[in-house]
């Protein structure tokens, strides 16, 4: 490791990579990811060392390696579905290269959504928007702006300054709507996080389209769609890599979708229904449907992670 261009911490690195959980510095690491899952709801101890063993580390240490190699900031895309795990991922991750002393940054595509004014307007022109999240309902050209700075050459004697978008999902009952851009120096790696992180626009439409597109009108909204990714090429363009979580059956989004609204509501807080939820997830699905944009990804992705029904780990493909 090169630590006059980098911040890395080269002998809690290497001690790891050498010696994996025989490190003396492997239980320090997991008493700290251990603290930081039981904040986040993930109580489990055993699930998390296996977890922290099989997949959190060695992504971690694999990604400190990798960027490494640049002079700048390593862009790191992560793909998945609703309930899969991004944000819970992208949170461990920042945890342990923070110990290796790497300044990590997490960007979702949520904090690029057009603000609520923009996206009324853009509902009076096309009122199949009805919920936030499908391709047209972003700003891309922040987005470019944002990882254009990233990739910025380092220099010691300049300190650039990058201001991050975040977005208040419950501003205007739940519509949500941009919050104040955080400021934060160019970091040695950022994580872009989203459900459509990397998909590619599909050239050729299937014969039998999958359900819930089973109407002429449901076809045409997925076209659209479809057409719309064209649009978010330039920021696929942007990524280094990209990681790829993935169920083993996409239809468990809808259950998860339900059993995170129920706990929201035994808190007294508001949330959908089974039957709201179902259609939630159908609508995301009826735009860009997981077999035909996520499963081909899962093939050439750099780092592929099967999620299993009851969250466990499942197949784990690094190429």
């Amino acid at each position: 490791m090169n630590k006059n261009k980098n911040n890395i911490d080269n002998l809690k690195f290497e001690s790891l990579v050498n010696q994996g959980k025989e490190s003396k510095f492997f239980a320090e690491l997991f008493s700290e990811v251990e603290a930081l899952c039981q904040t986040i709801g993930i109580a489990d101890g055993q699930r998390t060392l296996v977890s922290f063993e099989q997949l959190w580390l060695p992504v971690a240490l694999n990604l400190a390696a990798k960027q490494d190699k640049y002079d700048r900031t390593y862009i790191q895309g992560i793909l998945g579905g609703q309930g899969l795990g991004k944000t819970t991922l992208c949170k461990i991750l920042q945890r342990i290269l923070s110990y290796f002393g790497l300044a990590t940054a997490i960007l979702s595509i949520d904090d690029l959504y057009l603000t609520y004014g923009e996206r009324k307007a853009l509902q009076q022109q096309d009122p199949r928007l009805i919920w936030r999240g499908p391709p047209g309902t972003h700003d891309v050209a922040l987005g470019l702006e944002i990882l254009d700075r990233c990739r910025k050459k380092k220099n010691k004697n300049t300190n650039v300054r990058i201001l991050m978008p975040r977005f208040d999902k419950s501003a205007y009952d739940g519509a949500g709507d941009r919050l104040k851009a955080e400021s934060i120096s160019q970091p040695d790696i950022l994580l872009f996080e989203g459900w459509f992180v990397g998909v590619q626009p599909l050239v050729e439409y299937p014969a039998i389209f999958p359900k819930p597109i089973v109407t002429p009108e449901d076809r045409e909204f997925a076209r659209d769609n479809n057409q719309r990714l064209q649009d978010y090429l330039p920021l696929w363009d942007k990524l280094d890599s990209l990681i790829v979580l993935y169920s083993e059956d996409y239809h468990l989004s809808q259950q998860w979708r339900r059993e995170a609204e129920q706990k929201m509501i035994a808190t007294g807080r508001s949330g959908m229904s089974d039957e709201e939820c179902d259609r939630f997830v159908e609508y995301f699905w009826k735009a860009l449907h997981p077999d035909l944009y996520i499963k081909p990804l899962t093939q050439t992705a750099d780092l592929v992670i099967e999620i299993k029904g009851d969250h466990t780990l499942g197949r784990i493909d690094l190429k």
